[in-house]
Formats: structure tokens, sequence, C-alpha cells
């Protein structure tokens, strides 16, 4: 039972602590609830080159960290620069070369909007806009060291850049890791949480999931008395289900907040007229602290 005027904390639980209770956790940060997240996983475990090679990290470590990874293991866009220097003028003087923005001191790569990112060469470059497009291809045009001119009649360099998406932009991984990196450090794993105090609800996304979580609060030895209600719902591991679900999660985490006495007495037809309203199915179990 929660003491009343008391607000609740809230524990949002999936497999890595990175899709799922991530996407619920920024959600019901933003509807002003007090929560936090966790995975029940051994490790990290996120997508890789193929369903046998996951990229997989320890708990702990730095959703920046990890997105750094994944975008060095395949970068947004593969530049190759042809072993050459164009003279001037250049060679087709029809096509536009606007100066987009000039870069001082060799940064490790250029923005180039729109999610396009080039490497830097040695030292200070002047990036130019995309001149022409073939195929699957921009062709750009660099300056050599130096500042920022309105013409090329300096020799350029000529580097090809891929507009092909990384595999990592593609499937959402690194989207999601930058929402990560705004909600909080790094992934947590719910079986070394017990530091971190007393929760009023536990939700999990996953029944495997919720399985654990019971089996580990089962294991605890209670010293409270405290009971805490640990709710399933089912919700698929891709982005768009996880933003379905972390919409369900604020919505009952809030009906649970609002009761006005003891929440034991109406878990069971909350739950009920929450799976009749949303054609969800929820599991729950009570566990204690």
């Amino acid at each position: 039972m929660v003491a009343e005027g008391k607000r609740w904390r809230f524990a949002m639980v999936c497999s890595s602590n990175m899709n799922r209770s991530m996407e619920a956790h920024s959600q019901l940060g933003r509807a002003g609830l007090d929560v936090e997240s966790y995975g029940t996983g051994t490790h990290v475990k996120l997508p890789g080159p193929s369903l046998h090679e996951p990229n997989v990290y320890d708990f702990g470590t730095p959703y920046g960290a990890i997105h750094d990874d994944l975008r060095r293991k395949d970068p947004d866009l593969s530049v190759q620069a042809l072993h050459c220097r164009l003279p001037s003028p250049d060679p087709d003087p029809d096509l536009p070369l606007p100066a987009s923005r000039c870069f001082l001191n060799s940064p490790p790569s250029v923005d180039l909007g729109k999610d396009a990112v080039l490497d830097v060469l040695d030292g200070n470059c002047v990036c130019r806009d995309a001149v022409a497009l073939f195929s699957r291809l921009f062709l750009c045009t660099l300056a050599l060291p130096g500042t920022l001119h309105d013409d090329l009649r300096r020799p350029a360099l000529c580097v090809f850049l891929s507009d092909e998406p990384s595999r990592y932009k593609r499937n959402g991984l690194l989207p999601m890791l930058k929402r990560n990196t705004s909600v909080k450090l790094a992934p947590q794993r719910w079986q070394d949480n017990v530091g971190d105090g007393v929760f009023d609800m536990i939700m999990t996304f996953e029944e495997r999931v919720f399985d654990l979580v019971v089996e580990d609060m089962n294991n605890r030895e209670p010293r409270l008395m405290k009971s805490v209600p640990i709710i399933n719902m089912d919700v698929k591991d891709n982005h768009e289900e996880a933003g379905i679900g972390a919409k369900l999660a604020v919505e009952l985490c809030q009906k649970l907040e609002a009761v006005d006495g003891d929440w034991e007495e109406i878990i069971d037809d909350l739950i009920s007229g929450f799976e009749k309203q949303h054609k969800r199915r929820l599991a729950y179990s009570i566990s204690f602290y």
C-alpha cells in the first residue's frame, strides 16, 4: 500500500534496458512521474551484422560509448578519396559549388546536414555542398587546407560519399541510443539494483522478463513487508511498438498513482478495465520488499 498523497516510484523493465523500458522511462519522465528503468539480461545485446553476431556490451556501459562504437563499426557514410587532385578550373564549371560550412582545427567529423557525416582529412578543410548525384553516390569537393573562399581556383580533392544509410541508422539503433543518452547515462541491470531503494510498481514488457523479475523479488528477503505489483504487458521489441507500449504504460501508471486508498483492493478491476479498453492482455503478480 502506498501512503495517501505519496508519489509512486515506478520501475520499467525489459531485457537490455535499451528500447522498451527506455521509451517508457522517457515518456513517464516527460509525464512528470518518478521512474527508473532496468534490464534483466546477463549482458546488453543489440542487433549486429547477422542474427548470430549481436553486439554485446556490459551493463553500465554508457549509451554514448555504445553509440560511438556502433558508429565506428558501421559509419553513416563511406568516404573514398580519389588519389588525385583536380587541377583548376573545376572540371565542370556548370555545377553549383556553394560553400556550406568552414571547420577549423580538423574536428574528427564534419556534419553536412541531413544526417550525412564526412570524415575530415588532415588539415583544416572547407566543406562544400554536394555538387552532383550519380546513382547512389554524391560527388563532393573539398578545398585543400585554407579558409573559406568563393571559387575553386585552387587545387581540390574529390571524394565520393555514399548516401546509403548505415545498418544501425536504418534499424534505428543510433537514434535510439541518442534518445537514451538524454534520459540517463547507461543501461542498468535489475538484479543489481538493491541499492536503488523501493518501488511502488514494477512494469515489464515481455513474459520472460516478467518471470525473471518475479523470481528475483521472491529470492530477496522481505524486510519491509511492503507489497508491490509487478505488471507485464507484452510489447514487441521494435521502435514503433515500444512507443505505443510506452504511452499505455504512462496511462496505467497514472491510473495507479491516482488510486484513492489501497491499490490491492482495486487492482483486479483496474487491470480488467484497462484490458477491455485497449485490447491488451496484462498479467500481474504481487511481491514484497
